[in-house]
């Protein structure tokens, strides 16, 4: 892949999710999957910077922010909402990493049920990146946002 360019990457990401109803999926378990992995981190905790979670959060925006400003702001607000999401589960007494576990692989189990339907493998497998590309896509396709 030649063109890393954030534009690039989401209209690669788009040619395996065609879809509708692989669409429809993956606007529940793309999301489901990112806040697993920000539930789970959350579990791991670390002196002064909270929590692994923050610390993998606030890579996972300079990545963004290196992609687009557009995206990190607006990844930066989903983000957030995850890891105020976990905050508040903990608070409550929500055993975290096994609701994490639990809904990391039902989210899974989903995205390749889509896929089959699509007929096309997921784009990860053709670039690790576009786990991070995802997640982006889902929120700006959902919203009807243009980059």
């Amino acid at each position: 892949m030649n063109d890393t360019s954030m534009k690039y990457l989401m209209t690669e990401y788009h040619k395996s999710h065609i879809n509708r109803t692989n669409q429809i999926i993956h606007y529940f378990c793309v999301p489901l999957i990112f806040w697993s992995i920000t539930a789970a981190l959350w579990t791991v905790k670390i002196p002064i910077a909270l929590n692994l979670a923050v610390v993998t959060a606030v890579l996972l925006m300079l990545y963004y922010l290196v992609k687009s400003a557009k995206v990190f702001l607006t990844m930066s607000v989903f983000t957030a909402a995850c890891l105020a999401l976990n905050f508040w589960l903990e608070s409550i007494g929500t055993p975290l990493l096994t609701t994490a576990i639990v809904v990391f692989v039902a989210a899974w189990v989903g995205q390749f049920i889509g896929h089959h339907i699509e007929g096309k493998r997921p784009s990860f497998y053709k670039d690790l990146q576009f786990l991070l590309i995802g997640p982006a896509w889902v929120v700006f396709k959902f919203f009807n946002i243009k980059l």
